[in-house]
């Protein structure tokens, strides 16, 4: 995608038949002393274009760890992860952080907000790793933000938001530079139901309007009603058909 494609700009309908993430047989695991600790095993795993995926499972199943495959945080031990055409369990680190800047928002549940920065400072930030002027961050930031429904809190700090404006402002930094797929890790764990409930829809709207691909981690069967599908995983692999 264009990064100087505005975040509030009308999105084509997705290509449903498109797919955007493609894993083939991924393994991933750890070392823990002389011991190779297993995460995720021959996993197998596609994902289409305008996709709202959640992901369940208990704690230990593998399931932040795949987010953070998806997301070029780390690299799978074997197999083959392709995103958007690209083989990124070949990259280096490098290339890796070049790929994330063009192609991941992250969401999370503690938002990880700069508590000095406003909240266009915020959003800003993943813009300043591109070539885009000062005036043209100013407008994608400008965009980001009315999409989330916080125009008019673009100069408050964090400590001035609530949760869920903490939470938008999170959003509008994840979708600022219009990448690929946004990836949620527990996004409503630190909101109240009615909170929860809006940031929700506020991820169904950029999913259905926006034709954002998602995938989000979850423990809230509530919360994964709202993706247009649900797998769960154990032990580092897929236990529902997909």
């Amino acid at each position: 995608m264009s990064q100087a494609t505005s975040a509030a700009a009308p999105q084509p309908a997705p290509d449903q038949d498109e797919i955007l993430v493609e894993l083939k047989d991924i393994s991933k695991s750890y070392r823990k002393g002389k011991e190779e600790v297993p995460v995720l095993t021959g996993l197998n795993l596609d994902i289409r274009l305008g996709d709202f995926l959640a992901l369940m499972g208990p704690s230990g199943s593998g399931k932040t760890t795949l987010l953070n495959l998806l997301g070029g945080l780390d690299s799978p031990t074997g197999g083959m992860l392709k995103i958007a055409g690209e083989r990124i369990d070949q990259f280096s680190a490098g290339q890796l952080t070049r790929w994330r800047a063009r192609h991941v928002g992250f969401i999370f549940q503690f938002y990880n907000l700069m508590p000095v920065l406003t909240a266009e400072r915020n959003v800003e930030l993943p813009l300043l790793l591109t070539k885009l002027s000062a005036k043209q961050r100013k407008k994608h930031v400008a965009a980001a933000l009315e999409l989330v429904g916080l125009k008019d809190r673009a100069k408050h700090t964090p400590s001035e938001l609530s949760g869920g404006q903490e939470q938008r402002v999170a959003i509008a930094r994840a979708i600022v530079s219009d990448p690929d797929l946004l990836l949620c890790d527990e996004p409503t764990g630190d909101l109240d139901r009615t909170t929860a409930d809006e940031i929700l829809q506020l991820l169904q709207s950029l999913n259905r309007e926006q034709g954002k691909t998602i995938v989000m981690v979850t423990h809230d069967p509530r919360a994964a009603e709202h993706a247009q599908r649900t797998l769960h995983m154990d032990k580092g692999a897929l236990i529902t058909g997909q």
